[in-house]
């Protein structure tokens, strides 16, 4: 019985290191997502380290190289050790009022593709990266990729 609390005591903990890593844009951005697929009656997606590291790190190219473009998302997911039956992947750059989570989130919904991936029932967790930089003659232009994967 102790052991079994332990376990589930180090999931939680495991769980929570994972979403306390989120930046607060990343946060607002997971919760706004979980408040639309909840109200849609699917269940909450799950921040996961690893493709939150992938999101994070082609946010982050993106930046780098003034490029907006998916890429080889499939095998840059699979790269960092999640084995899904599916995958997807949503990005957007938005700067002032549109550079907020519920602006983002809605223009997600808006697009037939992306509300299809944010709205995908089989989804479970997710990365989200979300890095303020220069892009496309913007100085504090809000950066996002959000990775998912479930089946």
């Amino acid at each position: 019985m102790a052991a079994l609390a332990t376990a589930c005591l180090l999931a939680g903990a495991a769980d929570a290191a994972s979403a306390a890593t989120l930046t607060r844009s990343e946060s607002s951005l997971l919760t706004a997502m979980n408040e639309v697929r909840v109200a849609n009656g699917l269940r909450s997606l799950r921040a996961d380290a690893r493709l939150e590291h992938a999101a994070r790190a082609h946010s982050s190219r993106m930046l780098r190289t003034g490029t907006f473009a998916h890429g080889a998302f499939n095998a840059r997911i699979r790269r960092t050790g999640v084995h899904a039956r599916r995958v997807g992947e949503n990005l957007a750059w938005a700067e002032g009022p549109l550079g907020v989570a519920r602006s983002i989130v809605g223009m997600w919904l808006a697009s037939p593709e992306h509300r299809a991936n944010l709205l995908h029932p089989g989804y479970r967790i997710v990365g989200v990266g979300a890095l303020r930089g220069y892009f496309a003659g913007h100085r504090h232009t809000l950066m996002v990729t959000t990775d998912f994967a479930g089946s």
